[in-house]
C-alpha cells in the first residue's frame, strides 16, 4: 500500500485542519480533494451544484480521487465528506491509502459549523436552524461509508497528540516517526 493517508468524515470534522498537522508533522504532502476538484473543474464547488448538480460533482470528485491516490510519494489527503459514499470511493481509498474516519458527534459539527462553515458547503447552506438534525440524518447516511475505515478516531480535543499513537498501534505508518 502506498504510503497515502485518507482522511474521511462529516464537513466540520476536521480532515483539513488535522490533515494540515499530520502532514506537517511526517514531512509529507498535503492535498485537499475539493481544491483538487476545483482546481481541475475551473469552478468553486457551489458553482459546479448550482450549473451542474450533485451528480456531476461526485463523478468529478471520483475522478479526482482516482488521480490522487496514484500518486507516487507519500500524501496526507483531506477527502469530501460525501467521498466514500459514492462510485466505489470507499474501496478506492482502502485498496490506495490507510483511511482514518474522524467520527465527531453531530452536536459538535453542528457547533462548528454554526461559525459560518455551514453557507460555505452547497448540502449544508440551507439547513438553517435545522443544521444539527441535518447533519445527524447525513451522519447516519453515511456511517455505512465510513466505518469501513482502517482506523476510527474519536478524540476531539488535542487531536494530534492522541492521534499519533493510535496510528502508530494501527501499524500506519511503517518507519515514519511519531
Amino acid at each position: 500500500m502506498p504510503p497515502h493517508l485518507s482522511l474521511l468524515g462529516m464537513p466540520g470534522s476536521g480532515k483539513s485542519t488535522l490533515g494540515r498537522a499530520l502532514a506537517q508533522h511526517f514531512n509529507w504532502r498535503f492535498l485537499d480533494l475539493d481544491a483538487e476538484i476545483v482546481a481541475r473543474a475551473g469552478q468553486a464547488i457551489p458553482a459546479i451544484f448550482a450549473e451542474h448538480g450533485e451528480a456531476h460533482f461526485r463523478q468529478l470528485e471520483a475522478e479526482a480521487l482516482r488521480a490522487v491516490v496514484a500518486r507516487p510519494g507519500p500524501l496526507v489527503l483531506a477527502t469530501g465528506g460525501g467521498t466514500p459514499c459514492f462510485h466505489d470511493n470507499i474501496n478506492v481509498l482502502n485498496t490506495s491509502t490507510f483511511t482514518l474516519w474522524l467520527d465527531v458527534p453531530a452536536a459538535v459539527l453542528a457547533r462548528r459549523l454554526e461559525r459560518g462553515g455551514a453557507a460555505r458547503r452547497p448540502l449544508l447552506a440551507g439547513a438553517g436552524p435545522q443544521l444539527a438534525t441535518s447533519l445527524a440524518e447525513t451522519l447516519a447516511a453515511r456511517e455505512r461509508f465510513y466505518s469501513q475505515a482502517r482506523l476510527r478516531f474519536t478524540e476531539t480535543r488535542a487531536p494530534l497528540v492522541a492521534l499519533l499513537p493510535a496510528l502508530a498501534h494501527a501499524g500506519f505508518p511503517a518507519g515514519a516517526p511519531v
